[in-house]
């Protein structure tokens, strides 16, 4: 009787990092739907080759799993690549199981996803799979995209925007935005580890990303309170929607829209015309003003943890 071929589960090595590229990719989810390849930093991509596990079976890769993390960073920020060959959905669990990295899986789907039968099972078997390995569904994201051809938002001109160059001002207002926010990412954060915990990540994201700290805006009312606060800034696809939040005591006031308008103005005016942005799909005073700002939804995100 044959033996049982057996299942390797390791990371890749620079010198074999192309047998990522082994596995078939139907690009019906994940990061191909915004053009993204996977390459190593040597290779001028994103990615760490010890970051990158796969299982492999008689020299075949049949599941896979890519981290990302910014330069610099010791633990990796999201899992960006997870997919695997047909019959191997308990291969896939058993990789993420085996691979000693831990961080969210962020998951990509076209808009209206569960209505295209071969994305929705796609989406799902992934999904099945991460969660039998013991990550757990957060939160569904709308993706958006605002270009040139939309137009610019009308600005309402009901507050004034100022930069804030101190920290311990911005985190404040991060922590009293916090309080109550309608973001899952927020919530979840503050549930595990305290609304201080929560702002500082925020204000921790914000400071690395490559833009200019220059660029963040509090605004003020007419009678010079702190309503809230908008970051435009740069990621590493572009010009992006960094944050947008109104403090507790003046929501209900259609700010969101009025903090988003004046981020796209700014980002426009430093020359972007293409610009991204992201919300959960609860949060609909934040999806009411993407719609008003004129921000169509062009993907949809799941966030395991």
């Amino acid at each position: 009787m044959t033996a049982p071929t057996a299942t390797v589960v390791r990371a890749l090595t620079e010198s074999d990092a192309f047998l990522f590229h082994t596995l078939p990719d139907p690009g019906l989810v994940g990061r191909t739907l915004v053009g993204r390849t996977y390459a190593t930093r040597r290779q001028g991509g994103e990615y760490r080759p010890d970051w990158t596990w796969v299982a492999l079976r008689e020299g075949r890769v049949v599941a896979r799993a890519a981290w990302w993390g910014a330069p610099g960073d010791q633990e990796p920020h999201a899992l960006d690549w997870f997919d695997f060959a047909d019959g191997e959905a308990a291969t896939a669990t058993e990789l993420l199981r085996t691979a000693p990295l831990y961080a969210e899986y962020d998951l990509l789907v076209p808009p209206g996803w569960r209505d295209l039968p071969a994305v929705r099972a796609a989406a799902q078997a992934r999904i099945d799979a991460a969660e039998a390995a013991g990550m757990k569904l957060l939160v569904e994201r709308f993706r958006y995209e605002w270009t040139v051809g939309h137009g610019l938002p009308d600005r309402p001109g009901r507050l004034d925007f100022r930069p804030e160059p101190d920290d311990e001002v911005v985190l404040d207002v991060l922590r009293r935005v916090g309080h109550g926010s309608l973001d899952a990412h927020t919530r979840h954060t503050a549930h595990e580890h305290g609304e201080e915990a929560a702002a500082r990540e925020e204000l921790d994201l914000l400071s690395r990303l490559p833009s200019p700290r220059s660029w963040w805006r509090l605004a003020h009312t007419p009678d010079g309170r702190v309503a809230g606060i908008q970051v435009p800034a740069l990621n590493s696809a572009g010009a992006c929607v960094g944050f947008i939040g109104v403090l507790p005591e003046h929501r209900g006031n259609g700010y969101a829209y009025e903090l988003l308008a004046e981020c796209t103005h700014q980002l426009a005016a430093e020359g972007a015309t293409t610009i991204a942005a992201a919300t959960d799909q609860h949060n609909h005073p934040m999806v009411a003003a993407f719609a008003r700002a004129g921000y169509p939804v062009v993907q949809e995100r799941i966030n395991l943890v």
